[in-house]
């Protein structure tokens, strides 16, 4: 492949995106227009694509070109894929390489959360979840477990993020998704909008008042939505008002509580799915 490209100079300019430019840099890049992402590993980098994201150039460590990066850069012969021995590549990017492969891709405009939720009937909402390891392990689990979309405050870590769409294993690029208006207050306007498209909405809170998760009238409903909070103090107390239902996952053993990724599985895997 003529667009294979030896790295003799970690410090060439078009090597930045990869060694020293941050990731709010990169969502940044090209503002006002969507900026940059990066993805890692052959399996999320696939993925990307498949959804038609957009390359702007590869990263591979060398004994990868011939394995499993190979399918994906026969693809696109015209998109530069610099390639260095593993040592050079971690010295460069400061992390190990998820099976030796990056991409630097193009962010595309977000649709609005009126067209995500459009012939939809269960979603799932994040307020300010701001770990990007959760992101990736919730959007992991509404893919698998039946939600159509998830929405997020934006207060929430970027699911585009490196991590977030590793540990999500790519289905970052097989959900819908989008952020909630920033100029839309949350939960007071932003709740209504998604009660007016006719959606329930569940509060997944710590509260002795809640219904049992396998309330009948709740699998019953035509459509849900599914709101988790951030990571330690849960969902805000004016959220939980604002709900239409409030609901508990019963704990053994003295466990207070699950983690916000863990409660999403359990809370996706009930509510997700229609009776």
């Amino acid at each position: 492949m003529n667009n294979i490209i030896e790295i003799n100079d970690i410090t060439a300019p078009e090597l930045d995106i990869y060694a020293r430019t941050s990731e709010v840099q990169l969502l940044r890049y090209y503002e006002p227009d969507p900026g940059i992402f990066i993805a890692e590993s052959p399996k999320v980098i696939e993925r990307a694509l498949n959804a038609d994201y957009e390359p702007i150039s590869f990263l591979v460590e060398h004994k990868d070109l011939e394995g499993e990066a190979k399918y994906i850069l026969e693809r696109y012969p015209e998109i530069p894929v610099y390639t260095a021995e593993y040592e050079v590549l971690v010295g460069m990017t400061g992390y190990a390489l998820a099976r030796g492969m990056l991409c630097a891709m193009k962010r595309r405009q977000l649709p609005s959360v009126e067209e995500i939720c459009r012939n939809t009937s269960r979603i799932a909402i994040l307020e300010n979840v701001v770990n990007p390891t959760n992101i990736g392990a919730i959007f992991r689990s509404a893919a698998a477990l039946h939600m159509d979309a998830v929405l997020l405050t934006n207060g929430c870590s970027d699911p585009l993020y490196r991590r977030a769409a590793r540990v999500s294993m790519g289905t970052v690029f097989q959900i819908p998704w989008t952020y909630f208006d920033k100029k839309t207050s949350w939960p007071q306007e932003s709740m209504k909008v998604i009660q007016d498209m006719g959606f329930k909405t569940v509060a997944m809170a710590l509260r002795e008042d809640s219904c049992s998760i396998d309330d009948p009238k709740l699998l019953a409903e035509e459509k849900l939505a599914v709101i988790l909070g951030t990571e330690g103090d849960g969902l805000a107390s004016t959220t939980i008002a604002d709900c239409d239902y409030t609901v508990m996952i019963p704990m053994s053993h003295g466990v207070d509580s699950l983690n916000v990724a863990a409660a999403s599985a359990v809370a996706f895997w009930e509510l997700g799915r229609k009776r």
